[in-house]
């Protein structure tokens, strides 16, 4: 089983500033980390792999200091399964995923759970769809975009990074890509446009109400009317 994991690097921090001209988030000069959905897409890998054998491959998109989150895969090969997170904390849109199943004319699960079982051409997954729970068989290759309670993310191993520090990571310009006009990638590329990015507002307020059931209900009733809810 030969297996890729897309990641991607997100701000380390809620307290992100937007750029009121172009709405995307101002990173410059924010310290980054791993986007945590995609903890969990890669401990789905390590967990297949212990299983099945084969190999691991990271790929992410980003300025240069984005290889330092790459790091603690190490292996290359081709691809029989590809693995997103559901979605970034930056962005929210959770779409790469399923773009990328499109791009490659492969089929596409989103919201997985849990891996139920691993066979020779295919594997059977659970998707997590709110209301209920759906069993699916799907042919390889394919993509899965996994939700946080798939897998406990595993603390990565100190040893290895200090084994794999000095590892070299294979960098990909826009000279090596077949498709070389600048305009189809980054947000001018992107099939998707965010009309607008805002921080959202604080609102600490809070009440606390005391009394008996019948009150309470009464209480809140009248608050939902108050608020047109009701």
């Amino acid at each position: 089983m030969n297996i890729l994991v897309c990641i991607k690097q997100v701000p380390d921090t809620n307290k992100v500033e937007v750029d009121p001209i172009t709405g995307v988030l101002k990173r410059n000069g924010v310290e980054s980390k791993m986007n945590p959905y995609d903890l969990y897409a890669i401990e789905t890998a390590l967990r297949i792999r212990e299983e099945t054998g084969g190999t691991i491959c990271a790929v992410t998109m980003g300025p240069g200091q984005a290889a330092a989150v790459i790091r603690e895969i190490k292996k290359l090969g081709d691809f029989d399964l590809i693995l997103c997170g559901k979605q970034t904390t930056d962005g929210d849109t959770a779409q790469v995923g399923p773009e990328v199943s499109e791009w490659l004319n492969i089929p596409c699960v989103s919201n997985v759970s849990k891996i139920v079982e691993i066979q020779d051409g295919a594997i059977i997954i659970e998707m997590d769809m709110t209301n209920d729970i759906e069993i699916s068989k799907v042919q390889f290759p394919c993509l899965l975009t996994v939700d946080k309670d798939i897998f406990m993310p595993r603390l990565p191993s100190y040893v290895k990074k200090q084994e794999t520090k000095d590892r070299e990571i294979t960098i990909i310009t826009l000279n090596d890509l077949d498709d070389k006009d600048e305009k189809n990638y980054g947000l001018n590329g992107s099939p998707t446009q965010v009309q607008r990015i805002f921080p959202p507002e604080v609102n600490a307020h809070q009440e606390i109400w005391n009394g008996t059931a019948v009150e309470l209900s009464n209480q809140l009733l009248n608050k939902l009317q108050e608020l047109k809810f009701a």
